[in-house]
């Protein structure tokens, strides 16, 4: 539960300082001031009082014990002042100061240094280059941020000191309350995967929120975030999506960025929901922290003007929720509640003249009726519209019928009154329908989250023996590249269908293998250094008899030969043409973060063109996997299309599912592409006519 940090019954400020331009003078300012109760002790050699408060040259000197230190002395004399903290028997530390793995090798080997340290003496350590620790509930702020947030369900962390203080400013104005909240800076000890555990088990926090620039170990992240969200909403917002942003992420932190596509499909599959800006963040996180959980996808809308009704209920198809249809004997309460104008259906237009009283009735009708999962209020400022007691409406009503309600108060000048008075009663409020829907979606997709089964890694038997043999034999050739040929009897010990296929000398030898094999065949050329075959043209289809074979036999080495002499040339592989398909796409790109990551897409020019490819994290769950498949915008192509027949689905899954087998078993395995896998129509199955591996 970390409670040295976020409850300690005693702290000292280690470089406390009586200059009040001085961060030291600065954070015990803010732990006087956010009305800590436990023992408070500044740390200073060269002073006897500051800020009312008697000074001690070293933590060692402080008679009473002390559980959490907060360190704000320059980096070279971090360890030396950790170490007596130690020695007193801190339980915690925080520390504030810069210059450590951020700033270089030097900075590196301090950091390795002050763990070192921390772990001998069984400390908790945050930080270093980091903003502090703001406990609500302490209450404490340990901290050099201004401001002291309400008490609140939201939890939040963020490897970013200055967002931290821009986000509690912001919180500060719209009256968002926190349980927890957390500057992590490097990291070095606490990160987000220890306050993950921490907060799953703690009542305080209903959801948890987060600002992340790159994680240490993305298999304990996601094993951790998966069991948290279980339990509580996880939000978190992931810098460094581009290329550029990746590189700034390096330079302001010393962290690895991970791909982002590793990132959003870890995130997917550990249940944390990715906001895309911190307003996204806020969204979600009020939703999710003040009002019970949606329970189906079926959406009321109560507003005073048809054009925000028409625009909330365009926006709830694109979150996976509908308009809901009201039942008779709600409509029928509508109709007694309503002037004759108004609408009775869904959305409910209460009409622009609407008073409070008038809004409460069809709020209640509404939520009553049991065909209705979740409400959106939508209220714009009219010449008789009673701001503060629609508001009041609205929180009355939240709460009592174990549905979310959401406010749209739009406008600013006018309705503020009613939005400041919802935010002190926990109903969240959007200036725009579109982002309540969005508040709702969230919601409601945490809903069907929650109801997946536990991750089940299934497995198929295979012959692991034969895999390890293979890599091995290339290893020691010296090579790090497996082509078509080879790649087959990989893709075969585990259970992948491939093409009859033989590699061969001579064109004459390719002539024999044509005729048992069954023409017509497919010629490609067979290379240990020719891995994209078609850049040298190294792949002839539909070759129908004997001379043709011979033909393309030597077509295909004289173009080997002409774009790369120097490449080594087995001959040529006569393969089995598999015919009546459609292409897709299985690829594996090993992340430094997360592991392997699979990719799944349609085949051939379609991938390059169209890019429409998922990507998930193996090991993978069969549920994943056809998540997976089925998230392709092209993926109807593949149920069938103008009486086009399925394709076999289930084939792909199972493909997929054996491949995220084989690169979780084989960690040397660092690039994989099966391009394409032929899929036959449903119960047909499918062939992997083409790949290639790359070893680390």
């Amino acid at each position: 539960m970390l409670e040295m940090l976020f409850n300690p019954q005693s702290v000292a400020v280690i470089g406390a300082s009586t200059n009040p331009e001085k961060l030291g003078h600065g954070i015990l300012a803010n732990l006087i001031e956010s009305g800590f109760k436990g023992g408070l002790y500044p740390i200073n050699p060269s002073a006897g009082e500051i800020l009312g408060l008697k000074c001690y040259p070293s933590v060692l000197d402080v008679p009473d014990p002390v559980e959490l230190v907060v360190i704000v002395v320059p980096a070279k004399f971090v360890a030396s002042v950790l170490r007596e903290a130690g020695q007193k028997g801190a339980k915690g530390a925080i520390v504030i100061t810069a210059g450590f793995r951020e700033a270089g090798e030097e900075g590196i080997a301090r950091e390795q240094e002050i763990l070192a340290i921390a772990k001998e003496y069984g400390m908790r350590l945050l930080g270093p280059n980091c903003l502090g620790v703001i406990a609500p509930y302490a209450p404490m702020n340990a901290s050099f941020a201004a401001g002291m947030p309400e008490q609140g369900s939201i939890a939040f962390m963020s490897q970013s000191g200055a967002l931290c203080t821009a986000i509690l400013d912001y919180a500060l104005a719209e009256s968002i309350g926190f349980s927890h909240f957390v500057s992590l800076g490097n990291k070095a000890d606490i990160d987000e995967v220890t306050l993950l555990k921490a907060w799953g088990e703690d009542e305080r926090c209903n959801v948890i929120i987060s600002y992340i620039e790159g994680i240490r170990d993305g298999v304990e992240f996601m094993k951790v975030a998966r069991e948290t969200a279980k339990k509580k909403p996880i939000i978190a917002v992931k810098s460094g999506r581009t290329a550029s942003g990746s590189r700034a992420v390096s330079s302001h932190t010393g962290s690895l960025a991970g791909s982002d596509a590793a990132y959003d499909a870890a995130f997917k599959q550990a249940g944390v929901f990715r906001a895309n800006t911190v307003q996204d963040l806020f969204d979600l996180s009020t939703a999710f922290a003040y009002q019970p959980l949606l329970k189906g996808n079926r959406i009321a809308i109560v507003t005073n003007a048809g054009g925000p009704g028409v625009m909330a209920t365009d926006a709830l198809e694109q979150h996976g929720l509908v308009l809901a249809k009201l039942g008779p004997e709600t409509e029928k309460l509508l109709a007694k509640a309503l002037p004759p104008a108004a609408s009775i259906h869904n959305p409910v237009d209460v009409l622009g003249d609407a008073r409070a009283d008038r809004y409460e009735k069809a709020i209640y009708a509404v939520l009553n009726d049991p065909a209705v999962d979740g409400v959106i209020v939508i209220l714009t400022p009219q010449t008789s519209t009673d701001i503060v007691g629609t508001a009041m409406a609205a929180i009355r009503q939240s709460g009592v019928h174990g549905k979310p309600i959401l406010g749209c108060w739009m406008g600013e000048k006018e309705v503020s009154k009613g939005i400041r008075l919802m935010a002190e009663q926990n109903v969240p409020n959007y200036p725009f329908p579109e982002r309540a829907v969005a508040a709702l979606g969230a919601m409601y997709r945490y809903h069907l989250w929650k109801q997946h089964p536990e991750a089940n890694f299934e497995t198929f038997e295979v012959d692991k023996k034969a895999v390890a043999d293979l890599l091995n034999k290339v290893r020691q050739e010296g090579r790090q590249a497996i082509g078509d040929a080879e790649a087959q009897d990989i893709l075969r010990a585990y259970g992948i269908t491939t093409p009859q296929s033989v590699v061969a000398a001579t064109a004459e030898e390719a002539v024999r293998y044509s005729a048992k094999i069954g023409y017509p065949v497919v010629m490609k050329i067979a290379s240990p250094d020719i891995l994209h075959k078609s850049d040298v043209g190294g792949i002839i289809v539909g070759v129908k008899n004997a001379e043709e074979v011979r033909q393309a036999f030597d077509t295909l080495i004289r173009r080997a030969k002409e774009h790369q002499p120097q490449a080594t040339l087995w001959g040529c592989q006569v393969q089995e043409m598999v015919q009546n398909a459609r292409e897709v796409i299985i690829g594996m790109n090993r992340d430094p973060q997360f592991g392997p990551l699979v990719m799944f897409g349609l085949g051939g020019i379609y991938v390059e063109v169209l890019k429409d490819v998922a990507f998930r994290v193996a090991p993978m769950t069969r549920v994943e996997a056809q998540e997976m498949m089925e998230s392709i915008r092209t993926y109807p192509l593949l149920k069938g299309v103008r009486g086009q027949p399925p394709a076999d689905l289930e084939a792909i899954v199972n493909t997929i599912l054996r491949v995220s087998q084989l690169v979780t078993d084989f960690e040397d395995i660092a690039e994989l592409d099966i391009n394409p896998l032929l899929v036959r129509e449903k119960g047909q199955g499918a062939v992997a006519v083409d790949m290639r591996l790359i070893l680390k």
